[in-house]
């Protein structure tokens, strides 16, 4: 490489580098006012894919949005319907790349809540059975979906419309859940099935009955974060 491509490959780095933290939406920026809620030490990384409703979503304490992220709430940004708290998004949280949380009625993801890379979830659907008319307009019901702290949602995983996700659930990579996920939980496929339970004084026991152990853990509760 010549020396004069080598010092512009350099210089774009670095201003692209000064660009994505001058386009954070952190507390105090004007875009962050825009929100319900945007709390302390969290971050939304830029460029966002798309943030609509903003006045409608509330997200916690050191919470962190990754890159090209979708945040919504409603149909269009002129939406004037939109609920108080569309979608919610807990503490200490970590929501992956190119991920999507798109809500109608209502998206509540818990504390120290993490997501993978292009996660999608919807509260709504669309429905087919008008056999004359677009699918894109045939506007499916809206179901709450709800995922509990603690849970880790893997790569590629698809939430579905009334989906309701236990504390402390894994989600595997690429699964699709549809209902209700119990806490303690090892879910994976599509639609999910439970692979391993957690049982008290037991441990960690599949469907065939392999067991694995309780470790103890390897960082306290609300201890540190990818931030510090």
């Amino acid at each position: 490489m010549k020396r004069r491509e080598r010092w512009a490959n350099s210089w774009v780095h670095a201003v692209w580098e000064r660009v994505q933290r001058a386009g954070e939406i952190v507390p105090g920026t004007r875009a962050a006012e825009a929100f319900g809620s945007l709390g302390e030490g969290s971050s939304i990384g830029f460029p966002a894919a798309t943030v609509m409703g903003a006045r409608s979503i509330h997200i916690g304490s050191r919470t962190l949005v990754g890159r090209q992220v979708t945040l919504s709430v409603g149909y269009g940004p002129d939406d004037a319907r939109l609920p108080p708290r569309g979608l919610v998004i807990g503490d200490r949280c970590v929501i992956g790349a190119r991920t999507s949380l798109t809500a109608h009625t209502s998206i509540v993801v818990g504390d120290d809540v993490w997501f993978g890379q292009d996660v999608f979830v919807s509260d709504a659907g669309h429905g087919y059975q008008e056999p004359d008319v677009p699918i894109g307009l045939q506007l499916g019901e809206h179901r709450p979906v709800t995922i509990g702290a603690g849970s880790w949602i893997g790569h590629g995983a698809i939430i579905l419309p009334g989906a309701t996700i236990g504390r402390n659930v894994v989600v595997a990579a690429g699964s699709v859940v549809r209902g209700a996920v119990e806490d303690h939980a090892v879910v994976g496929g599509s639609p999910v099935r439970v692979l391993r339970r957690f049982e008290p004084g037991v441990g960690w026991v599949s469907a065939a009955g392999d067991l694995r152990p309780v470790l103890p853990p390897l960082v306290p509760v609300g201890g540190p974060h990818p931030r510090g």
